[in-house]
This record gives C-alpha cells, sequence and structure tokens, in this order.
C-alpha cells in the first residue's frame, strides 16, 4: 500500500523544515552566531519557530500514516494535512512579529485542532466508529 497523503506531507514537511534552517541559517550568518540565540532576539524567534514546527511535525505524520494504513483517509486526510503544513508556515510568519498577530493566531490554534482531530480519528478507528 503507497501511502500517498503521508508521502506528500512528509515531502513537504522536509521543504518546510528545510526552509526554517535557511532562516536561521541567515540570521546565524549575518550575526555571527556561532551557537545558541547569542542573544539575538530574532535569532532566538526563527529558533522557537522552527523548534515548534518540529515539535508537532512527526506526530501529525504519524497519525496521518496511522490513519492511512487503516484505509481511512480519504478526500478529507491530505486537505487536512495540507491545512496543518500552511498554518505552521503561518506560525512562523508570526513569530517574527514582537506582538500578537493573526498569522501566529491562526497557525498555533488551526495546527492544535488538527492534532486534536487526527488524534480523536485515530482512536475512533479502531473502536469501529469511523
Amino acid at each position: 500500500m503507497i501511502l500517498s497523503t503521508t508521502l506528500s506531507a512528509a515531502a513537504a514537511a522536509a521543504l518546510i523544515n528545510f526552509w526554517h534552517m535557511y532562516r536561521c541559517g541567515a540570521v546565524r550568518m549575518s550575526a555571527r552566531i556561532i551557537n545558541g540565540d547569542g542573544g539575538n532576539p530574532l535569532m532566538m524567534k526563527r529558533m522557537r519557530a522552527h523548534s515548534n514546527f518540529i515539535e508537532s511535525t512527526p506526530l501529525v505524520l504519524i497519525l496521518t500514516g496511522a490513519i492511512e494504513l487503516a484505509g481511512k483517509g480519504g478526500l478529507w486526510l491530505p486537505i487536512v494535512v495540507g491545512l496543518f503544513l500552511l498554518t505552521r508556515v503561518a506560525h512562523a510568519i508570526g513569530m517574527e512579529s514582537d506582538t500578537g498577530n493573526a498569522f501566529r493566531a491562526i497557525g498555533a490554534s488551526t495546527s492544535g485542532l488538527v492534532m486534536i482531530g487526527l488524534a480523536i480519528v485515530a482512536v475512533l478507528i479502531p473502536l469501529g466508529i469511523v
């Protein structure tokens, strides 16, 4: 069985992860920061956005693969996972600001809701409810 949604999402996540690495590297190079954030506020924000991506994305990919393996994916799954990945980019852009903003709020809340939704589906599958 080919897990098309999981494979596509993992590939997109890898590209987004590279984008995070590039953004951190650009600040690191221009500010000559060897380790950590060097006390640079922009470096700290970009590192935190990257860390947040890495904290949530593996769980979403695991849940996506499990749901697909169970044969319960359908058309809704790539839409939900695509939304998750888009909101992770929005969140990273929103992290650049020193104040709360729509990008960060939408990114964080949508990402959380997607994770909870996928977890609920994963629990309901073995119960035969989904």
